[in-house]
């Protein structure tokens, strides 16, 4: 079966290829190297033994949607992870957030659509809850007033997904998941944003290798028990898992909707204290951090109730926040290493 996965090699997208490959699937990666890399694409072969199709284009123009599905017209399925991801930068930019992450979705749905069985994942969030009133989150919990236009996105890219599938024969799954973290085993791929990183472990990592003089921590007068906020951090491999898993399940007819929900998480929050805490043991590195101001966007604490995602598609984490910050450190030594 010939899947597509946009933004293929992203972080979330090229462990996910991993894991389609190693279940033999045929892969085609559509990504546009904004926030990504060429060398991905070997690290994944180096993985799997297998070179998985690549193509360089732009999904937010509508006409290179169109021509990438005339010539591959045997798609089966989308796993769709382009989109841009950054709170912060969000806040500051919202127009490229909109024109992003929904024109995008809106002209891989068109396809879609065509077609008489089709399936589709979508890389959703737990930003879609906003700053939820119990905790931990469960699936039916209130999709609150989103705290950033990222967040709204990812609302509006459920709202689409849900309307589209009432009229069409597409099948999706809508994953909500939390805050992925590490790299593969291999080390041959991990986490690697372009720029100052917008996320706490390599923004970490970087410190401790000393491409950053200084970790900052946003805001410690959070309600929470340091005062720092709480996310709950899930292992990539894991959270890759979980996109083939659903994928199989919509293959197999066994979804109970045409458009379901699971939250992917460990179930457990950590807050950014902690997770420093827990980096330095592992890594034996001390880190040098400074408290700054809150950052706009930004909740107090996520972390996920993960019942139905154990219970009825059958997966489970299975690393520790330490396993996923030690081979978050392994990845940036190795390819800390290459580059001296």
């Amino acid at each position: 079966m010939k899947i597509l996965v946009t933004g293929g090699l992203g972080f979330t997208g090229s462990h996910t290829v991993v894991e389609l490959l190693q279940q033999g699937f045929e892969v085609i990666i559509a990504d546009n190297l904004s926030n990504s890399s060429l060398d991905v694409l070997t690290g994944i072969e180096r993985i799997t033994n297998k070179k998985p199709l690549f193509e360089q284009i732009d999904i937010r123009e509508k006409q290179s949607v169109e021509e990438l599905f005339q010539k591959h017209n045997t798609i089966s399925g989308i796993i769709h992870f382009a989109a841009s991801k950054a709170v912060a930068e969000s806040v500051e930019n919202p127009l490229l957030y909109y024109e992003n992450n929904i024109n995008s979705l809106v002209y891989l749905l068109q396809q879609m659509q065509k077609k008489k069985d089709s399936f589709f994942i979508f890389s959703s969030s737990c930003t879609v809850y906003g700053q939820a009133e119990k905790m931990p989150i469960i699936e039916d919990a209130p999709v609150q007033t989103a705290f950033s236009p990222y967040g709204n996105t990812k609302q509006i890219g459920e709202e689409i997904i849900s309307d589209v599938a009432k009229i069409s024969e597409i099948n999706a799954v809508l994953l909500r998941y939390f805050n992925p973290i590490g790299a593969h085993p291999s080390a041959e791929i991990g986490e690697l944003p372009l720029g100052i990183p917008q996320n706490l472990v390599p923004f970490i990592t970087q410190t401790a290798m000393g491409l950053r003089s200084e970790l900052l921590v946003f805001g410690n007068d959070y309600p929470t028990p340091d005062g720092t906020c709480v996310r709950d951090y899930i292992h990539v491999v894991d959270l890759a898992k979980a996109h083939v898993i659903a994928l199989q399940r919509l293959i197999s007819k066994q979804n109970s909707e045409k458009v379901e929900v699971f939250n992917i998480g460990t179930g457990k929050g950590s807050s950014v204290l902690e997770v420093i805490q827990a980096f330095e043991e592992v890594s034996g590195q001390k880190l040098t951090y400074k408290i700054v101001g809150r950052r706009d966007g930004d909740i107090t604490e996520a972390y996920a109730d993960t019942t139905k995602a154990n219970t009825v598609l059958g997966w489970k984490a299975q690393y520790s926040l330490k396993e996923a910050l030690d081979s978050a450190w392994k990845w940036e030594q190795k390819i800390r290493g290459k580059a001296l």
